[in-house]
């Protein structure tokens, strides 16, 4: 045992080694506690480097845009990026069996980019077409895959190893990375918008989640797979999966 190794160990005293094992024991019986968060240690300590970025970087941007920038432009990147993501919706609808809502999204899209100027305002809502929120995650929990195991990734946020998979595919169909794949600045300053423009939106929720939760991973983690459930069976879950 190399010194450095010698005087860390030789400052902890034999009585507390009993409890720092009974604590190692604690952590390794609470990755396996839920069944749905196999990897609960792994995705703590990310949640762990999440929590930092967002607390240094991330909301103190998002908390200036939020003050500086005015509501109407607010909602006009907001609804700029959801413009975008309608590609993505109308080809999961279609994949998914769903032609309706399928050429509902695609109505939305070529309304909202013509009359709506790129899609800055959102008059397809305002003409009754419905918003559906589909991605590829959801389409191969349509095809079968239902069963996924939690994760969560610095920024990204909460997943699951499908859902993991499923948003590889849909960055790879988004018209944000395929028309700027020339010009990455360009590229780069739509996604640090539409994080800033994103994480803004969930401001309203730090502090229900800080009042709610005595265990903020938990709550996140339950949270979201309660609302991929909800979203796999289009807002009418059975009371118990198949």
């Amino acid at each position: 045992m190399t010194r450095p190794f010698r005087s860390l160990f030789s400052g902890i005293s034999r009585r507390a080694l009993p409890l720092v094992g009974a604590c190692l024991l604690m952590t390794a019986a609470q990755a396996n506690d839920n069944p749905h968060d196999p990897y609960e240690g792994f995705n703590r300590a990310m949640y762990a480097v999440h929590e930092g970025l967002d607390k240094v970087i991330v909301k103190p941007v998002a908390q200036v845009y939020d003050a500086a920038v005015p509501l109407p432009a607010k909602a006009g990147v907001g609804n700029f990026f959801d413009n975008i993501l309608d590609v993505r919706n109308a080809l999961n609808s279609l994949l998914q069996g769903k032609p309706g809502d399928a050429a509902s999204d695609v109505s939305r899209l070529l309304v909202n980019s013509t009359i709506g100027i790129f899609g800055l305002f959102d008059v397809a809502s305002e003409l009754g077409l419905e918003r559906h929120e589909e991605d590829f995650g959801q389409t191969m929990a349509v095809w079968g895959y239902r069963d996924s195991a939690y994760l969560f990734w610095p920024l990204i946020g909460p997943r699951t190893v499908r859902d993991t998979g499923g948003w590889l595919v849909d960055i790879n169909t988004d018209p944000t990375w395929g028309t700027t794949r020339k010009s990455v600045a360009v590229r780069n300053s739509l996604l640090a918008v539409r994080l800033v423009d994103v994480r803004a939106s969930l401001l309203p929720a730090d502090k229900v989640v800080e009042e709610a939760a005595l265990d903020k991973y938990a709550y996140v983690r339950d949270a979201y797979l309660q609302r991929r459930r909800n979203q796999i069976y289009d807002g009418r879950p059975p009371r118990l999966d198949d």
